[in-house]
């Protein structure tokens, strides 16, 4: 009985050194975002901030994912190698912590963005971001803009045609009360 109690041990020794592995592997790599969803404008800029932990020399690789399109923004490694597609090469700034900028934000930018670290043992792990690009509406714009320009033309016009016909009326009664008056005034002057 006791010698399989020594057994069990050394099995149960084996078995944690083999979970303490796996963990390590497992743990190798972590990547933490702040923020997972952003939402910018057309003609904004957005910066996709991820800190990455990995040992050993390690590649990072962007992807953009859409219902229409899945396409590789770039590669690059901390401390030099870069490799920024062609669609992306003069709106990506690269960061040796993985994070990354991307500059004048079209509608068509809005999606998925995926991070995947991979290390030197061939080892990997993904995070994600969404982006949701507004429109900006300058139609709305131009149209508030042009009504309260016509609001403020029928206001003005409004307010002259008030100070004219008051003019016109004080005319009216001035001419009127003249009329009144009696032309000859026959009233004679009696002695004292």
């Amino acid at each position: 009985m006791w010698h399989f109690r020594l057994w069990d041990v050394q099995d149960v020794a084996v078995f944690l050194s083999i979970a303490l592995y796996m963990c390590h592997l497992a743990g190798a790599i972590s990547i933490h975002s702040p923020q997972r969803s952003l939402t910018r404008s057309v003609q904004e800029d957005v910066f996709f901030s991820v800190d990455v932990n990995c040992s050993g020399i390690h590649t990072i690789q962007w992807t953009f994912m859409s219902g229409v399109v899945s396409r590789t923004i770039g590669t690059w490694q901390p401390g030099g190698f870069t490799n920024i597609t062609v669609d992306y090469s003069s709106r990506v700034q690269p960061h040796d912590n993985g994070s990354m900028g991307l500059s004048d934000l079209r509608l068509q930018d809005g999606g998925y963005y995926v991070i995947t670290v991979t290390d030197a043992t061939g080892n990997s792990k993904d995070a994600g971001h969404v982006l949701k690009v507004n429109e900006v509406l300058y139609e709305d714009l131009q149209y508030l803009s042009v009504s309260a320009l016509a609001l403020a033309c029928i206001a003005g016009l409004l307010m002259l045609a008030m100070w004219l016909l008051d003019k016109v009326y004080r005319r009216i009664v001035a001419w009127r009360r003249r009329k009144q008056m009696p032309e000859n005034d026959a009233t004679e002057l009696q002695p004292l």
